[in-house]
């Protein structure tokens, strides 16, 4: 099969087939998106070789489960052990032993098949388009700030980053706190929040600190000092940016204002899923550009460029 590959460069490749382990599905990829975390590959995050990309939607052309055949499918990432002392706590997203979809020990989606265990499967509904389905794994990760913290009506809510991420953060916070500004670089960015209500600010604008919750979704390892300015004292600052680099903190003022700090990775699907056939999150006016598999090499180039947003690979 064809695959863009990185093993200190990108190449589009011909590979083998995934192997299926047991309780694992054949899924034939129809479509991909490139998000930070693929990019930061390509720096060195992880230090992973092999096919990169978690972000997929695709039909199943093999699973024991005969139900799950030919079924239009997203899946989570994350592919677990069972056994270890997280997975028995139930917080199988930290399996000691897990592999990660096209991050850690497992080639991702930036294939034209990819194998997953069939437990990390989720069905589809027919309402939601392909192009439109890629979104549900980075934006379970946006709801899965509200699993891990209590944001009420009232809360002051300041998400730093106007990226993918950071557009799909501050949509879910407006459902759960009308009181949601998200701030970044890009005008043309902003602008597609206002369009759908959401309250925005240019980093360049004066911000009043002493906000209770500040998402930190930048993308830059010098986001959380910016975080640290702008929360109250005994605050919540969720991290959801990841990058190859170090990332200096200077520990006094965290300590000081007694700052909740919390790491925030991979979410829930069903409300995911749920708020993409809802159409309670929009997410169609953040692709920019969509590419073949083919063009893989051009197309992750394309999407470290500020001028876009969402870059899409079809299979």
């Amino acid at each position: 099969m064809k695959a863009l590959v990185f093993d200190e460069k990108l190449r589009i490749d011909d590979v083998p087939m995934p192997v299926l382990g047991p309780g694992e599905a054949l899924v034939k990829v129809l479509a991909a998106g490139i998000c930070n975390t693929d990019i930061e590959i390509k720096h060195g995050y992880m230090g992973f070789l092999g096919v990169p990309g978690h972000e997929f939607v695709g039909i199943v052309e093999h699973a024991s489960n005969e139900f799950l055949m030919g079924k239009r499918v997203v899946g989570e990432i994350n592919c677990v052990c069972h056994v270890c002392d997280w997975c028995r706590m139930e917080m199988p997203h930290h399996c000691s032993n897990r592999t990660v979809l096209g991050i850690a020990g497992r080639n991702g989606a930036f294939a034209e098949y990819v194998a997953l265990p069939e437990e990390n499967l989720h069905l589809v509904p027919g309402s939601i388009r392909d192009d439109v389905a890629v979104f549900t794994e980075p934006l379970a990760a946006a709801f899965r700030i509200t699993e891990q913290i209590l944001v009420e009506p009232e809360d002051r809510v300041i998400v730093l980053g106007d990226g993918k991420l950071g557009q799909l953060v501050a949509q879910t916070l407006t459902l759960a706190s009308k009181n949601t500004v998200c701030v970044g670089r890009h005008s043309w960015k902003l602008e597609l929040l206002s369009r759908l209500g959401i309250a925005t600010a240019l980093d360049t604008d004066p911000l009043e600190p002493g906000a209770d919750v500040v998402v930190e979704a930048t993308g830059r390892a010098e986001g959380l000092t910016r975080a640290l300015e702008l929360v109250r004292p005994e605050g919540t600052i969720v991290l959801k940016t990841t990058v190859a680099g170090t990332t200096p903190v200077h520990f006094a003022q965290p300590v000081v204002n007694e700052i909740r700090i919390v790491g925030s990775r991979c979410g829930p699907f069903r409300p995911a899923l749920e708020a993409l056939a809802m159409g309670t999150v929009e997410v169609r006016p953040m692709i920019s550009e969509s590419y073949d598999l083919a063009d893989g090499v051009q197309a992750m180039a394309r999407a470290e460029d500020p001028g876009v947003m969402k870059v899409l690979l079809h299979m």
